[in-house]
């Protein structure tokens, strides 16, 4: 008889092993969120590789570099939906059980399920509890977070987006075609790549060589850059 996997479940796999499958997923979003930051690439995977201590999840315009020793749980989560379309999700979750990154899968459950089930069956876990919706604020036209994609935006010119967290980088890279502020966060969403940027998250830019890293309210790194891509 063929397994009916729960809505939500843990899977007791090395990461290696689960972001493995991802190929076979089809059109999946890789996203992480940090500090006002949401980085999410979108499309294909064509590879996972192990590179020293990494794991790279790699596609078309994007790199994705993962350090398994900050992943404590893997929760695979079928309860997502927009409509009547099914978005399943992982989750890759630290010892404090922060999600440190997510793939959700965009073509449906089936590919998704079918790509999990050469691993087994995890251990069946209740609903996750509904999170509060966080505080928006207005996106000001001075809002410094807006300046090097607006500039970019305007050039044509292509360029790598990156962000950096403790065990996660992922970078995208193409022409960013419009910046649009909406919702208390500056956004760009084209097919492959969103990014959404919390209003007041970033305070200025740091420049280095050719990248700008962005600046917090605190003077520290926020973790995102921006640098023209190489001719």
């Amino acid at each position: 008889m063929e397994r009916t996997p729960p809505t939500r479940e843990r899977l007791d796999i090395e990461p290696l092993r689960v972001l493995a499958t991802l190929p076979s997923m089809g059109k999946v979003m890789v996203a992480s969120s940090e500090r006002g930051v949401t980085h999410e690439r979108i499309g294909p995977v064509e590879a996972v590789s192990s590179e020293g201590l990494f794991i790279r999840v790699s596609g078309p315009s994007h790199d994705s570099r993962i350090d398994p020793r900050e992943i404590a749980n893997i929760i695979a989560d079928r309860s997502g939906r927009m409509g009547e379309k099914v978005f399943p999700r992982i989750d890759f979750q630290t010892s404090d059980d922060a999600v440190l990154f997510s793939v959700v899968g965009f073509e449906g459950i089936e590919p998704f399920d079918a790509a999990l089930a050469s691993l087994g069956a995890g251990t069946p876990l209740e609903a996750a509890p509904g999170k509060p919706a966080g505080e928006r604020g207005e996106v000001v036209e001075s809002d410094p977070g807006a300046l090097p994609f607006s500039r970019a935006s305007a050039s044509g010119e292509a360029t790598t987006i990156g962000f950096h967290r403790e065990g996660f980088e992922q970078r995208w890279r193409g022409r960013i075609e419009t910046v649009k502020p909406a919702m208390g966060f500056i956004n760009i969403i084209q097919p492959d790549f969103h990014m959404h940027l919390k209003a007041g998250a970033v305070t200025g830019w740091r420049q280095d060589g050719d990248r700008l890293f962005a600046i917090a309210p605190d003077g520290s790194l926020l973790g995102l850059f921006v640098a023209p891509e190489p001719r």
